[in-house]
């Protein structure tokens, strides 16, 4: 009988390390090209309509940075809570309680216009954003409870919250019963970029800044090598004097604060209003991107892009080639499949175990009873 057991490598290869994103995405490609060979598309055409027709025009790259700037913002936050080795899965919920409370001043204080309404908004989409990622910071210090588990089921009271919100107190009077608020005021809308190539708005200089921002805190300041100590050896942490509750609730309010400032840029860049679902899941996409891009601000930049190429190359199959645009998601799933694989294998060595068949002492034990 034989069994597998991963044996932790002396030393890891730097390069395999460094290659490992790449070689996911090839092993992706490769898996991607059966799954449309199964359903009957020549896979070829299936990855020219999927990875280069999104992009062959100036305002199809507008629409890619739409969707990259959500991904990047959330990713970017994600990536110090898993380097302090926290897990957030919950970025979605922050996302949406971020959107929510941002737009408290457009929805419910339409007559208040000026150029104090944006920055206002983008403010309480981060504090919205950072007091709902608290909650699982709290039960984890507090309780010790799981924070896979906490932030996660928040996501779910998050949604429903906006659904009941946008179809109740906040419904637009004059929206003929259509789950929606009104539309947000012009002061209330996040502006574009180059309005006359396309709709990118400033959402993408927020995820460009956080980045680079980011980065340099985890590169260059004492906190970055707090998270960074903490997050690889929680004693050696705790000896040099970090403490580890604090670095839960500053992973957390971080993570948050940028999640529901994606919320409020994609509600008041690329929405103009709330409606029951403002995310295509973007919350839970992050989580790849963050891995795809080891974790590195900088290299998340480059993964938020390739992933938000994933959802516009799902909406031109879907309309080309009458495929389900679900497709999308079944690419970031093998994605994310191959680059834990690829970093597992990288990291560990597979070897395989046997077990040798226990020895009948049954004869010797009845010639000592003679």
């Amino acid at each position: 009988m034989m069994r597998l057991e991963l044996v932790k490598r002396p030393q890891r290869s730097m390069l395999f390390s460094a290659l490992s994103p790449f070689i996911a995405f090839v092993l992706t490609i490769i898996a991607g090209a059966i799954m449309f060979a199964l359903l009957g598309v020549n896979p070829l055409t299936a990855f020219r309509i999927y990875f280069i027709e999104p992009v062959s025009q100036v305002w199809q790259l507008h629409e890619l940075a739409i969707k990259a700037a959500p991904l990047i913002l959330i990713a970017v936050g994600l990536s110090v809570c898993y380097k302090a080795n926290i897990w957030n899965i919950g970025a979605e919920g922050q996302f949406i309680l971020g959107g929510i409370v941002g737009s408290i001043i457009p929805v419910l204080f339409p007559q208040f216009e000026g150029p104090l309404v944006l920055p206002l908004m983008l403010l309480l989409g981060m504090v919205g954003g950072a007091a709902y990622a608290a909650i699982p910071a709290l039960l984890k210090t507090r309780f010790n409870t799981n924070e896979i588990l906490t932030s996660l089921m928040l996501v779910y009271v998050a949604q429903l919250f906006l659904d009941w919100l946008v179809r109740g107190p906040w419904r637009d009077p004059q929206g003929h019963g259509f789950p929606q608020t009104i539309q947000f005021n012009d002061s209330a809308i996040l502006p574009e970029l180059l309005p006359e190539s396309g709709r990118a708005n400033w959402g993408f200089v927020f995820a460009l800044i956080a980045a680079v921002l980011i980065w340099i805190l985890m590169s260059r300041m004492l906190k970055g090598f707090e998270v960074r100590v903490l997050g690889s050896s929680p004693r050696a942490g705790r000896f040099a004097g970090f403490g580890l509750s604090r670095m839960v609730f500053f992973a957390f309010l971080l993570s948050g604060a940028l999640a529901g400032l994606a919320g409020i840029s994609e509600v008041s860049g690329a929405i103009g209003q709330l409606q029951p679902v403002i995310s295509p899941g973007y919350g839970f996409t992050a989580i790849i991107v963050a891995f795809l891009g080891r974790l590195n601000p900088l290299g998340i930049v480059a993964a938020g892009l390739v992933l938000a190429l994933t959802y516009l190359g799902g909406e031109a199959v879907q309309s080309a080639l009458g495929i389900s645009d679900k497709v999308a998601r079944v690419f970031q799933g093998m994605l994310l499949f191959f680059v834990l694989g690829c970093d597992t294998l990288i990291h560990y060595r597979i070897r395989l175990i046997g077990f040798a068949a226990p020895k009948l002492e049954a004869a010797p034990k009845l010639e000592e009873a003679r």
